[in-house]
């Protein structure tokens, strides 16, 4: 029995705009700061490696002036409607009924609401009854991989199950308007909204690559690095500077005993799915595959077409590997980093 990944599903919201046209509303947003550090903010938008976002509400919008709560209930109304439309995309494309679905994941960490969105899609999709949910709603940008993990072992235990891991994510409603902070600013600059829905199946009669292995690599005394503060003002990020060097001094740990465990090696995988955190992490990473001759060229294109999604964007580099042609055998290396701080991990096979 294999526990395989079937089919990834994109949803985008209806508003988007080219970075060059969010320049603007970012010098209007700062022109009562110095002219020095307004250049320096508009660098870092223009440096970032993101050419076009994608958000649930208008980018003037993101701009103005609101309340935690009315940001929060945008995000509570949008995410219903993405993971629905989503979710019912996936299961459609790979001719599933609806009532075939044994477990329910759905991630997000851009938002609150209670009950989860999962509740919300069994009302409107009319899900099995029996359905089993499963919240993620703390692990950040590392919950793509997490939610297919607990989907994994859940499939792992129950032969002939099926599995839909739901990911819908608005940093763009975490945005704070009073927060100067780099680490605000970053995050505005590399952030999108999206959606993506991947169906898993232990049913042997569903095809698509197996999950061979997945283990969560955790770095101690790392909390500082990574999260959000919930603020009078809803959200606030937290990103340290030394995120990048933490990657890199623990890549060996991360990666090779992980893959030696599971009789793999760096030079049997063809194929790395790393979710793109931003332009320096992804430029630490490529340098760290490029001394293993590897490259992750579809992970800093997804970073440029729609930015970074949270723990969406990982889904949507493993759908730009689904839709290739890639021979039975070969071995691909799911990669993302998440609050905690961690590191989770996926192998597959063709």
């Amino acid at each position: 029995m294999s526990v395989k990944i079937i089919h990834v599903e994109k949803e985008l919201p209806e508003y988007h705009r080219e970075t060059a046209d969010i320049l603007p509303l970012v010098e209007e947003w700062l022109e009562e700061k110095d002219d020095r550090f307004r250049r320096k903010i508009l660098k870092i938008f223009e440096g970032a490696g993101v050419d076009k976002r994608y958000s649930i509400m208008s980018p003037e919008e993101v701009f103005t002036s609101t309340s935690f709560e009315d940001k929060n209930n945008i995000y509570i109304r949008e995410v219903k409607k993405l993971g629905k439309t989503v979710l019912q995309n996936a299961l459609e494309k790979s001719g599933w009924e609806k009532n075939s679905l044994d477990y329910i994941i759905t991630v997000s960490c851009t938002g609150i609401m209670i009950p989860s969105l999962d509740a919300y899609l069994i009302n409107e999709l009319e899900l099995s009854q029996n359905i089993t949910r499963l919240p993620v709603t703390e692990m950040g940008c590392a919950a793509g991989i997490s939610g297919m993990i607990y989907a994994y072992n859940f499939l792992k235990s129950n032969p002939g199950k099926r599995a839909a891991v739901v990911a819908v994510e608005s940093p763009t409603a975490t945005f704070q308007l009073e927060d100067y902070s780099m680490a605000n600013m970053v995050s505005a600059a590399i952030f999108g909204d999206g959606a993506a829905c991947v169906l898993i199946s232990s049913d042997e009669k569903d095809e698509g690559p197996a999950i061979i292995a997945e283990e969560m690599y955790h770095f101690f005394d790392a909390t500082h690095l990574m999260g959000f503060h919930l603020s009078n003002q809803g959200l606030q990020m937290i990103l340290d500077e030394t995120v990048p060097a933490t990657i890199s001094n623990h890549f060996p740990e991360i990666i090779h005993p992980f893959l030696e465990k599971n009789d793999s090696s760096i030079e049997q995988v063809q194929h790395l799915i790393f979710h793109p955190g931003g332009k320096k992490i992804v430029q630490t990473v490529s340098d760290l595959f490029g001394t293993l001759g590897k490259n992750i060229d579809d992970t800093r294109e997804v970073l440029r077409l729609y930015g970074n999604m949270s723990s969406v964007t990982v889904l949507y580099v493993l759908e730009r590997f689904l839709k290739q042609s890639i021979p039975k055998g070969d071995q691909g290396l799911m990669l993302s980093f998440g609050p905690g701080f961690s590191a989770q991990r996926i192998l597959i096979q063709w």
